[in-house]
């Protein structure tokens, strides 16, 4: 058992309490209690669970900051992400995946979502292992200290109707009958969602599946992902609604909007999140919302598309819980999309105060691991895994805000993390050698 004395926490119940003592044992939480730090480890500035990213794509951190050219549409970012997928190997999946999640880690994320389409070889050419590439990313995150949710997705086609073109026959396993197969085949077996293997499995690893979209999953095809992900009880992700040239195209072939196809394939509810849920009708919100659905809202990638900005707040009051993630990698900083929300609708209304800081804060700890299969990681109590994550109170940044919630959300950076602790193990890293890491990571695409 360890102890750790935390200056300040906010705990996910209630406002910041001063000097708390937390004990761990076994990667969980066993005490939770005021006190003075006698011998304890001390924790020094403001201490929170630790962050759930809900939406990557390890791949698209090979992006950043190269996408602009010219005015930096969103054809020539499709086309040099599109270029990248081409390039990755299982070695070089597992290598920039590792630097990105460690660049996770040290802003202070402890759990991640991973929109994992990229399965096969060149053209479409299964591997022999036809999950290498996913497994790729399962030892990526435990070599980086981050849980890991692999969402394996379906994604059949470049369109309504239209097969896959170029790389993304790398993405397609020809039907949804056949993606089930495939991920079926992973050697593992499910519980509520865990995968368990014959030799006892990796508690920090869950599998979970996706549906890209319904442009590149036909409507007659996602029930069968949706009955995957339920008869394991595993968590159901989706792109939703991200432009409004989707919505177009999905009334023109099926008459109805694509939060509609969801629900009549049985895909909303609970364990579902809908990925940036952007245009919505007043219809789409009341089904996402009544049905308990997730929306997933990634700000920086939003933005940096040119997206839009989606009903947050709408959806939260409709029944929607709200979870952030970082997408593309564009920004890989949480605090930054918590406070995106906020300011976004601001932007959007001409109105401030639609989101406390408080509610941010339950979207990227408690929501966010639920979302994402891990319901007892993102608070500070007993019984909780042992996730905490201490940001500096004295930064630039942070100095004389009152080192509080609202500091938290709306100063804080993922710079200012000084300390993480994973169930229970400090995962802190060097942000030097991750950078160094990524670098490397990086140029080694740009070898052929």
């Amino acid at each position: 058992m360890r102890s750790y004395w935390l200056e300040r926490a906010w705990t996910g119940r209630g406002p910041v309490r001063d000097g708390l003592l937390v004990d761990v044992e076994d990667g969980r939480f066993t005490a939770v209690r005021s006190g003075p730090p006698g011998q304890a480890t001390r924790l020094l500035g403001l201490t929170l669970p630790g962050l759930a990213n809900c939406h990557s794509h390890a791949f698209h951190r090979a992006l950043r900051g190269r996408t602009q050219l010219g005015r930096g549409t969103f054809w020539t970012w499709r086309t040099r992400m599109y270029d990248v997928a081409e390039r990755l190997t299982p070695d070089r999946y597992f290598a920039l995946a590792r630097a990105t999640y460690r660049e996770m880690v040290a802003t202070g994320i402890t759990g991640v979502g991973e929109f994992h389409y990229l399965h096969h070889g060149p053209g479409g050419t299964p591997y022999d292992d036809p999950n290498v590439m996913g497994d790729a990313l399962l030892a990526a995150a435990r070599e980086a200290g981050i849980r890991l949710t692999l969402l394996d997705t379906c994604y059949l086609g470049s369109g309504f109707g239209a097969p896959p073109e170029g790389v993304q026959e790398r993405f397609s396993d020809g039907t949804a009958e056949r993606w089930a197969e495939r991920a079926s085949r992973r050697g593992v077996t499910w519980s509520a969602g865990s995968a368990v293997s014959p030799g006892g499995g990796d508690p920090s690893a869950r599998v979970g599946a996706a549906v890209h979209s319904v442009r590149a999953v036909p409507r007659d095809q996602v029930p069968v992902v949706a009955a995957w992900a339920r008869d394991r009880g595993a968590p159901l992700h989706a792109h939703l609604s991200e432009q409004v040239a989707e919505n177009e195209a999905c009334r023109a072939a099926y008459g109805i909007t694509p939060t509609d196809v969801l629900a009549e394939a049985g895909a909303l509810g609970p364990l579902t999140s809908a990925v940036h849920a952007t245009h919505l009708t007043d219809r789409d919100v009341a089904l996402l919302g009544g049905s308990g659905t997730s929306a997933c809202f990634c700000p920086t990638t939003e933005r940096d598309l040119g997206d839009g900005v989606g009903p947050s707040r709408r959806l939260r009051d409709a029944g929607s819980p709200l979870t952030v993630g970082s997408d593309s990698h564009a920004v890989i900083d949480l605090f930054e999309e918590m406070r995106a929300v906020e300011l976004d609708e601001r932007l959007a209304t001409q109105e401030r105060g639609h989101w406390p800081a408080a509610e941010l804060l339950d979207a990227a700890t408690g929501d966010g691991h639920r979302s994402l299969g891990f319901p007892d990681a993102g608070r500070i109590e007993p019984g909780a895994r042992a996730d905490l994550v201490t940001l500096d109170t004295a930064s630039v940044r942070t100095a004389g805000t009152g080192a509080d919630e609202a500091t938290a959300v709306f100063a804080a950076s993922g710079a200012d993390v000084v300390r993480v602790l994973r169930d229970g193990v400090d995962v802190t890293v060097d942000r030097a050698e991750v950078g160094a890491e990524l670098d490397r990571a990086v140029r080694a695409l740009e070898e052929d």
